[in-house]
Formats: structure tokens, sequence, C-alpha cells
């Protein structure tokens, strides 16, 4: 009786022991067993910070599937439809349409902000600035101003402008005859990157230019705003939609851009949020500083830009971060 009483005890702490370290062990790896499916907007500058969540969340068990890519408008609808999980790219006012129109709060969930202060805008460059007195895009109405920045010789200044499905294309469209430019202002739109190789290529020469640009990114660490560049002020502030913005919603350092001043948050499907609270909890609280963005970014622009680079990046930032990144992590498992 006694023996059959040790040989019970001994399964019944085996098996309690057994479930103590898988109950342990699914704390350590809330996602063992679950993969991810991230999407991105396929711009490689925009790579780095979706390595760090991605890095994140195998610390927390889960597979992480190789990115979906997309314009930012599907993107949306994929996150929507549940054909993807998140997206460390979704600008908090810019793609406030697209997240409306794929569902609002009923489909998606907008997490913590990743990225902060972002800024968008018109530059030329300085020389140009100075010696004309031009601070503001509505001096662009007067032919004479715009024939400074003619590139293709129609008389128009040539704008370096936004992809179509990006977003920012939409707000240029409506600056343009918001503030009388419809006749002295192209907006040049293509391959942004190849468009501003052009740009930077005649400023090199000397010549005038006019483009817009947004941080974070390698642009403003090759033309140097205050340096080789001025940011332009608009009249006032409009935004396409009937938006109520006001000049301080989008004015930086006492300058009124035009564009809101915004936020690039992680955007992701509710259902799969809600299903996933360690994931959902780590990219909550992930934070990237937009000066460390813009320094991978001007790596990149420097020839650093194949995977491994971008992954090695993404390595030493956690390395150098290793304090913020675990207590993430940590916290993330104590949410599961």
């Amino acid at each position: 009786m006694n023996q059959l009483f040790r040989t019970a005890s001994a399964v019944s702490l085996a098996t309690a022991l057994g479930l103590s370290m898988t109950v342990a062990a699914g704390a350590q790896e809330p996602g063992a067993g679950v993969s991810v499916q991230p999407i991105t907007s396929g711009i490689a500058e925009e790579n780095f910070q979706h390595e760090i969540l991605f890095e994140g969340l195998r610390r927390l068990g889960y597979e992480v599937r190789d990115p979906l890519e997309s314009e930012y408008a599907v993107l949306h609808v994929a996150l929507s439809s549940g054909d993807a999980d998140f997206t460390g790219v979704h600008w908090n006012l810019l793609h406030q349409e697209f997240f409306e129109n794929s569902g609002g709060e009923a489909r998606l969930t907008k997490m913590g902000t990743l990225i902060s202060d972002v800024l968008q805008g018109y530059l030329i460059d300085k020389r140009t600035a100075d010696e004309h007195g031009i601070t503001n895009l509505e001096q662009l109405a007067d032919p004479a101003v715009a024939a400074l920045f003619d590139a293709s010789g129609d008389g128009r200044a040539d704008l370096t402008g936004c992809n179509p499905g990006w977003g920012c294309e939409l707000v240029i469209e409506h600056h343009i005859p918001e503030y009388g430019l419809g006749d002295t202002v192209r907006h040049n739109q293509g391959s942004y990157f190849a468009l501003m190789a052009d740009t930077i290529a005649r400023f090199e020469r000397g010549e005038s230019i006019l483009y817009y640009t947004w941080t974070p990114l390698w642009v403003s660490g090759v033309l140097v705003p205050g340096e080789d560049v001025e940011w332009l002020e608009v009249p006032y502030t409009s935004l396409p939609g009937g938006s109520d913005a006001t000049a301080e919603d989008t004015s930086s350092e006492g300058r009124n851009l035009g564009f809101a001043v915004d936020d690039i948050r992680v955007l992701a499907n509710r259902e799969w949020a809600e299903a996933n609270p360690a994931a959902a909890r780590f990219l909550s609280l992930a934070t990237i500083p937009i000066n460390d963005v813009s320094a991978q970014n001007l790596l990149m622009r420097d020839g650093e830009d194949s995977e491994a680079d971008v992954l090695r990046h993404a390595n030493e930032w956690i390395e150098n971060n290793a304090e913020a990144f675990e207590s993430w992590v940590a916290e993330a498992r104590n949410a599961s």
C-alpha cells in the first residue's frame, strides 16, 4: 500500500513538474507554433524598422513569414481582410483615409507610436532661396520665380514629387490649385528615388531645384536643410478631404510646411491582435528615434543596402538599445 502510494505520488509529482515546465516554456515563448504575416510598402528604406519588430516577435517564439509588399492603400485592405497581420508603416494622419476606407476601428487597430514627429514638405536649394528671397511656396505662382526651377524647358517649375498611391501625392495635387500654382508648377511623378537622383545631380551642377521629401529618409542627410536647402512655407494650412487641420498641426520649428506633422505607427488586423496579446504588446511598446532611422537610411544610400546589410543594421541597433528592447520583450511575455 505504501509502495503504491509512493508510486502514485511520484507520478503526480512528475506530471505537475511537466505541466509547470510547459507553462514556464509557454510564458517564455507565448508565440510558439504561431506564424505571423507582416506586410510592407516595398520601399527598401522602410525595412530597417520592420527588421527590429521581426526580431522582437521571434524572441517571443513567433515564426515571422517573409513580408508581403504592396502600395499603402492596398496594404490597408490586406490588413483589414486578414491577408496580413501587421505593418510598421502606417502614417497616423496621412493614411487616415486608407484606414477608414478599410474598415476603420472595427477591422483594424492602431498600436503604439513607432517613429514620432515625421515631417513632409517642399524644399529648394539654399543658393536660389537666398539670392531671390524665396521662402514661401506661394511665390512660385509668379512665372518669373517658377522659371528658376524649370528643368524641362516649358517655363514651369519642375517639382520632384510623390509616387501615386503613397498618399502624399493627394496633398500635393491639392496644394497646386489651392495656392494658385496650376499654370506655373509641374508635379513630376514616377519613381521617386530615380527622380531624386536626377534632382541631386542637378543640384551638384549648380542648378536650382525644387522637391518634396519626408523624414525619416536619407535625402535630408545628402541635401541638408539649413546648409544645402531650405524648407518652403505655405501661405496657410489646407489639406484634402475637408480636413480641419490648422497651422499648429502643420508647423515645425515655427515654419508651416503644409503637411501635418505626423507619427508612424504599427497597424494590425484587430482580430489577430486580440488573439495574440504578446505580439500586440510588443508592437505597442516598440519605439525608434527618427534620427536613428535617417542615419540607417543614409548608410543604405552610401552602398550598405543589401538585405544582409539592413539585417546587420537592425541587429546593431538592438544591441545598442538592448535595455529598452529587452524590456519590451519582457513586458510582452507578461501580457500573454
